[in-house]
């Protein structure tokens, strides 16, 4: 049995760039109304670039439960929580919450951490590369172990950066086993193990095609050196959105969120809705993709969300 190979649009957003709780629930409940399968958000504690930035950052998991009890159908989920942001028993603990919230509609994004310039803003450790990818290997099996414990039964852990001692395993996601884990990346070897070994989906973000390629074979051979069947594992894209009825509204999109037509062609899904369908199948026919997350810069233009949904999303179906 393979994973389902309904072909889906999801928006992420990235409230760090400057949004409010406000901001994101308008985007989630376009989105919801429009048919979009997900809202996602990044998990961010300061901007990038040359944006102000203001209001400031609204942490992932606090937003995410908000939005469980404003909407209805929706998935929700991070495009990645950072690792080192949290323990993993509390970040087991959040999720399993949220996504009692929501009615079983959360998915967990977690990488290793990258961005140091927010960590020294906040006062939050940032290790080495190598122990980062310790810990978030450790940090996979403690809340994916959690969360499968059978009730009544204890979990416990051992690792260099981690102990976890008789836990109750409490509480317990809405969906079971539990929710899916998201994991993505570029790296040729530890990513793709981790991926093997806990993920849900990989997801490659703002790559070219021939990359992408690349990176999803590893994905693939990794799950077959652990004897997993590799059509378990749904493969997804990030990509930035930019789609535009004329020319003139398309530059006027790009030109918000300070990047070039041109360039969005060739970067992400920049066009009409005719050439970003076109685009789409180019992707899925070469990766074998059944997911995309549209990554949606300027949270203020709803019918930009609304327009992709009416016009691309419907040649997808």
């Amino acid at each position: 049995m393979s994973v389902d190979n309904t072909f889906q649009l999801r928006i992420f957003t990235e409230p760090q760039q400057g949004a409010s709780y406000v901001d994101q629930l308008r985007v989630a409940r376009t989105a919801e109304a429009a048919g979009y399968d997900a809202f996602f958000r990044s998990d961010h504690y300061l901007k990038m670039g040359s944006v102000d930035g203001r209001p400031g950052p609204t942490d992932a998991w606090i937003t995410l439960a908000g939005l469980a009890r404003d909407t209805d159908t929706i998935r929700l989920g991070t495009l990645v929580t950072a690792a080192t942001f949290r323990h993993p028993g509390p970040l087991a603990i959040e999720v399993a919450q949220v996504d009692q919230m929501s009615g079983g509609r959360v998915e967990l994004g977690i990488g290793a951490g990258w961005y140091q310039a927010e960590h020294d803003a906040y006062g939050i450790p940032f290790p080495a590369l190598g122990e980062r990818f310790d810990r978030y290997a450790e940090q996979l099996e403690i809340i994916t172990g959690l969360w499968e414990t059978k009730p009544g039964e204890t979990f416990s852990f051992q690792g260099k950066h981690y102990q976890v001692t008789d836990s109750p395993a409490l509480p317990k996601p809405a969906q079971e086993p539990r929710p899916p884990v998201i994991i993505g990346g570029g790296g040729p070897k530890r990513t793709p193990a981790l991926a093997a070994k806990f993920a849900d989906e990989f997801n490659v973000a703002f790559v070219d095609i021939d990359t992408a390629v690349t990176q999803f074979g590893r994905v693939h051979d990794a799950c077959e050196a652990i004897g997993r069947d590799p059509n378990y594992l749904r493969r997804s894209a990030a990509l930035v959105m930019c789609v535009g009825r004329t020319d003139a509204e398309l530059a006027k999109r790009a030109a918000e969120i300070g990047r070039e037509v041109a360039e969005l062609r060739t970067s992400g899904l920049a066009g009409s809705p005719a050439e970003v369908v076109d685009r789409i199948g180019t992707w899925r026919e070469r990766t074998g993709i059944t997911r995309i997350y549209l990554q949606t810069l300027d949270l203020h233009d709803l019918d930009h969300v609304e327009l992709v949904a009416a016009e691309v999303a419907s040649q997808l179906r």
